[in-house]
């Protein structure tokens, strides 16, 4: 029996995902940024997120997250399906969302904003204690060395150290889901190497882990599984095991590889037809008529 094109084999046997996306749509006007979308992700692995600027990741991301709602299509999670309405619906599923801003405060030290606006209080006043005890569990049940203090502010730590924070705000709250928007974006080695350590320590607690990236080297370094949109449609879900570099760039630039992503009759139609569209080039035995396809 041979699989359909724009998927690949589950990811293991018996293991069902915990969030599931089938056939969502999302439209602005007359822009239709989703087209019957399907999105996998499983527990206790880490699903990266890739396609080019405009692919619709974060139209994605925003409606998984709450802060967007699909027009239409199958939102499961935990195998039952859900309505998210508003962030607060999907923090109340565990899903938690830490953003390409970070969304820290810079004047506040590391226990405050783990806490920022979720603070614990004990007899009408801030519950120190209790929360200095949950940040530094937290911290040390995820192996962060990297910081020398929770009381440190954050406007003295690095910009691994900064990523290291949000990631620990993002579980202190018994997530299931976590996503992580570019995570390792303007890093450099050695803290982007820090970051990826972390990120791959959140899938060996069981979390799902959801990355967003366009680095191609730190997805392969820690994805177990690849999904790639390319122009607001699924092109592919694969184990990263199961594709080489090559093919996810061609997935992403133009939706196919070999036999795997969208066939011709789910191309956009304005890509199908310039595929199609014969060119004129200029020869010395005069012009010549080919298809863009054999031009390339």
């Amino acid at each position: 029996m041979t699989m359909p094109s724009t998927t690949a084999a589950p990811p293991e046997r018996d293991v069902a995902p915990l969030l599931s996306l089938r056939a969502v749509n999302k439209s602005f006007g007359a822009v239709h940024v989703l087209q019957d979308v399907d999105f996998d992700v499983y527990p206790g692995q880490v699903t990266a997120l890739v396609g080019d600027n405009g692919a619709g990741k974060s139209t994605l991301i925003k409606g998984i997250a709450g802060s967007q709602t699909f027009d239409n299509g199958d939102y499961v999670f935990e195998g039952a399906p859900v309505t998210v309405h508003s962030p607060k619906d999907a923090n109340a599923l565990g899903i938690e969302v830490v953003y390409q801003d970070l969304a820290l405060c810079d004047n506040l030290d590391i226990v405050h904003n783990l806490f920022l606006g979720r603070e614990l209080t004990k007899n009408g006043v801030l519950d120190e204690a209790t929360m200095e005890r949950r940040a530094t569990e937290t911290l040390a049940g995820l192996s962060v060395r990297t910081v020398r203090s929770i009381r440190q502010q954050v406007a003295s730590l690095s910009g691994g150290q900064r990523q290291t924070v949000a990631i620990a705000r993002s579980v202190l709250w018994n997530s299931k889901l976590v996503i992580l928007d570019e995570p390792t974006a303007a890093l450099g080695v050695a803290q982007t190497e820090q970051v990826l350590k972390l990120v791959r320590r959140l899938a060996d607690r069981g979390l799902a882990v959801v990355l967003i990236s366009h680095n191609l080297n730190d997805v392969f370094a820690v994805a177990d599984h690849i999904s790639v949109l390319y122009l607001g449609r699924t092109a592919a879900q694969v184990r990263s095991k199961d594709v080489t570099y090559n093919q996810v760039v061609e997935l992403i630039t133009g939706g196919r590889s070999g036999s795997l992503g969208l066939s011709a009759e789910q191309q956009p139609e304005d890509v199908a037809a310039e595929a199609a569209d014969p060119v004129v080039t200029a020869g010395a035995g005069g012009p010549a008529t080919e298809t863009r396809e054999e031009t390339r």
